[in-house]
């Protein structure tokens, strides 16, 4: 055995196709002293016995990028290593047999467009004739990838890793990490097992790619890593005679893909409820292992595969697999660097899409390790949104029982989560609920989206136009813009910078000036060097030494990791007091009518100018009144103590019943917002965004010195705007769009919707996104034709660079 050295730039943990990308693709940026360490065998985890399907496409710009280059990388891997990976780009077919599916796969095929792979919609005869043994009997049509393919996954895995090893990077088998160690603020090496010795590498550098093993490493660390294990069933036939070259076929509604591989036919399965494993830990010696058996759990997807590809009635099975895969509780992997400790990495939780993300998964870390920021916005998958109770084990085995299936269900705006709920409550979540709330989830907070009336259900029914509480978010909305409605926001992210050094920390970190007077909100970026969004946030400065920032509730991980990463010998203190105070927002024309039934102090604008917070009484009880909106009305955030925060609701409810006020829920917030053009960090706004061309320009003080962004911003202001971002209304009154639809300008595609909703006020559907406009005017850009594509049919849109509901912020300065 060869012993590992005592030091190396960076140690990865894991040697399945995750850790040998990352490997790779380290060795190719000149990391030699590169370290990859595996327990038993490479791909002996969950990549040899993996499907091997290469899709290109992913519900995200970036994510695709990172599809479509592992794609690219495995047609060449076999030509750079000399080992065989079986990359073929046979195509994929996905067919719907209900009409929203049809809904789904239409506008899958238009999202494919705008990123740039290539794809069409072909109807059940074309879906024939490029798979003949298909039995099209209710299937209304499909979405062709020609570019789409598969792969010998451990080949890929196996050719990674001599890449790596061509490029210096050292690759040791049966080499276990018992320990990561650290200093309490940084990684400081790794402690390994091999043969009954055991040795210390020194380095700054861990990358966890362990998998389903990953989640109790991590943890060992404080590391939150939320993923488990759960069974995933395949079958394979005997050789079928006549059986030819055939595309990936997936057949969605019966949870089932088929692929054909050397004459013979694999049917896979991602059914609606998952059998969980692995609970009390991964086994240390799994290798190459399956799990017994459960015909039973698979039968009905058997018996609907031998109605869809008839030969299945009569193919011998040659091999009926249950192997254990590992999934997150949304879905989404896991990339980034951890905020709980420095120096520790993440590359993990795939969630059975491990070889078709992992090229360009590992491309973007080792890109981000070389030059400490990510490629380009990888919000979607930074390890920075997981909250630490989700490594809580009951809480990942309910939650991925559920989200095994979702890869397959109809994929409809507004789904919520149905397993492992109620974990995070606001202090007033069962006034809402008495009140007929509908709850959906953000970060594990339980939070209002929409208000039942009495005799309704309260439940969401999908589908892809209004969905049953259309006409319950119209009146919400139309009575924060006509009267006077209360939003829970308890779940606001909240943290405290205080401390002697606080005001000039925050002035180099925020592009907008907050040495301001005590009691003044400031709106502000914090950027990157690049001009990039990382948060968007409101300051308030509470005393002369300390500032409370609000920041959306999913965010809070990542802006603290930002916080502490800049931190150097500054006196500060950072805390997250998010749960230490409620929120009440009441907003709308009639809100200064409602304050003042519930408090004695002075509402009007000369007491209480917008911008500004003060502690007022409400009911028996004290509250901080900041007078600010996200829905551009009149109105105020309450921020009350958690143990006030039930009276001060009940004192705003009872006197609000003179004024009509109304419960308003999340949905009705996003719908007011995107009248007013008002941005969503994470969708319109994010690190790869530049602040200029978002449009936050005016948050922006390029007169305040060494903020961080501020020689990106002074560079684009001098070279001039790429694109800009853009308001759209559509022109059809029933047409609805939700995100990632194509923005198409004088006929041709240039970019897709950012984020969209209804605008009851403006009476159609409302939508942002960036519109390309280099070296043009405001006036000749918008003096064009646009048109939003919705599933392939286009509706006009007006365009406009201004809000297009109140564009003179009159309404909330009042």
């Amino acid at each position: 055995m060869k012993t590992p050295p005592s030091k190396a730039r960076a140690v990865i943990v894991g040697g399945g196709v995750s850790g040998c990308s990352v490997a790779y693709h380290l060795a190719k940026l000149g990391w030699s002293d590169v370290v990859l360490l595996e327990r038993r065998k490479l791909t002996c985890g969950t990549t040899w016995h993996a499907a091997g399907l290469i899709g290109q496409l992913r519900p995200s710009h970036n994510l695709t990028r990172l599809a479509k280059y592992s794609s690219e990388l495995y047609a060449n891997l076999e030509t750079e290593t000399g080992i065989a990976t079986g990359m073929k780009q046979n195509g994929s077919i996905s067919v719907a047999l209900t009409e929203d599916r049809w809904e789904e796969l239409r506008r899958q095929a238009t999202l494919a467009r705008i990123f740039d792979v290539e794809a069409e919609t072909i109807t059940a005869s074309e879906v024939s004739k490029l798979y003949p043994h298909l039995n099209v009997e209710g299937v209304i049509g499909g979405a062709y990838l020609p570019k789409d393919g598969q792969c010998d996954p451990a080949n890929i895995a196996l050719a990674l890793a001599k890449g790596a090893r061509q490029g210096g990077a050292t690759i040791l088998e049966d080499t276990r990490v018992s320990e990561v160690l650290d200093d309490g603020r940084r990684v400081t090496g790794v402690r390994w097992e091999a043969g009954g010795e055991t040795g210390l590498i020194e380095t700054d550098v861990v990358v966890n790619c362990g998998g389903m093993w990953g989640r109790d490493l991590a943890a060992r660390s404080g590391v939150t890593l939320p993923l488990h294990a759960c069974e995933h069933f395949y079958l394979l036939t005997e050789p079928v005679e006549g059986l030819t070259a055939l595309p990936v076929l997936r057949v969605p509604d019966e949870c089932a893909y088929y692929k054909e591989d050397a004459g013979k036919m694999l049917l896979g399965a991602f059914e609606p409820r998952a059998k969980p494993w692995g609970m009390e830990g991964i086994p240390q010696d799994f290798e190459f292992d399956s799990l017994p058996e459960d015909f039973e759990h698979f039968e009905p997807i058997l018996e609907q595969a031998m109605n869809r590809v008839p030969f299945f009635q009569e193919a011998g099975i040659h091999t009926f697999f249950n192997g254990p895969e590992s999934f997150t509780p949304d879905d989404r992997y896991y990339l980034g660097e951890a905020p709980e400790l420095r120096g520790y990495w993440v590359a993990a939780g795939y969630n059975s899409i491990g070889i078709s993300s992992s090229g360009g998964a590992g491309m973007a870390l080792a890109s981000w390790l070389d030059s400490g920021e990510p490629p380009f916005d990888l919000w979607d998958v930074d390890i920075r949104r997981a909250q630490p109770f989700q490594r809580n084990r009951r809480y990942l085995k309910e939650r991925v029982s559920e989200t095994l299936g979702l890869l397959y269900a109809d994929h409809y705006p507004y789904r919520q989560p149905e397993t492992a709920r109620g974990i995070r409550r606001s202090p007033l979540h069962e006034h809402m609920k008495a009140q007929g709330a509908v709850f959906g989830e953000v970060a594990g907070w339980e939070r209002p989206n929409w208000f039942a009336d009495t005799d309704q259900d309260r439940a969401y029914r999908y589908d892809w136009s209004g969905q049953n509480w259309f006409e319950n978010n119209r009146a919400e909305h139309m009575t924060v813009r006509e009267g006077v409605g209360l939003f829970d926001m308890s779940s606001f992210g909240k943290i405290r910078v205080e401390g002697r050094d606080a005001c000039a920390f925050l002035q180099r970190l925020c592009g907008n000036d907050v040495d301001v007077e005590v009691g003044q909100l400031v709106y502000t970026q914090m950027l990157n060097e690049r001009g990039g969004i990382e948060s968007d946030l409101t300051v308030t400065r509470l005393s002369e030494t300390a500032f409370l920032m609000v920041v959306p509730a999913a965010t809070v991980m990542r802006d603290i990791a930002w916080l502490k990463r800049h931190l150097g010998d500054e006196f500060v203190v950072i805390t997250d007091t998010t749960v230490q105070e409620a929120v009440l927002c009441i907003m709308g024309p009639k809100s200064r009518d409602l304050m003042r039934l519930v408090s004695p102090d002075d509402f009007s604008n000369n007491a209480h100018p917008f911008g500004w917070a003060r502690e007022i009484e409400v009911g028996m009880g004290l509250a901080r009144a900041h007078r600010v909106s996200y829905v551009g009305e009149l109105g105020w955030e309450l921020y009350v103590s958690a143990d006030q925060a039930a009276h001060v609701f009940e004192a705003i409810l009872e006197a609000g019943a003179e004024v009509g006020l109304k419960l308003c829920g999340l949905h009705a917030l996003d719908s007011c917002r995107i009248e007013k053009a008002f941005r969503h960090f994470g969708h319109d706004i994010t690190d790869e965004d530049h602040v200029l061309e978002a449009g936050l320009g005016f948050a922006v003080k390029t007169t305040k010195p060494n903020f961080i962004g501020r020689d990106a911003v002074l560079r684009r202001k001098e070279a001039g705007l790429e694109r800009r971002l853009v308001q759209f209304r559509l022109t059809e009154p029933d047409a609805m769009l939700f995100h990632n639809e194509a923005v198409v300008r004088d006929g041709k595609i240039v970019s897709q919707v950012t984020s969209g909703n209804y605008g009851h006020a403006l009476g159609g559907a409302i939508a942002l996104g960036y519109v390309p406009s280099k070296g043009e005017k405001v006036a000749e850009m918008l003096d064009s034709r646009f048109e939003i594509d919705i599933g392939g049919r286009r509706v006009p849109a007006e365009a406009s660079m201004k809000p297009l509901y109140d564009p003179g912020h009159a309404r909330m300065r009042a």
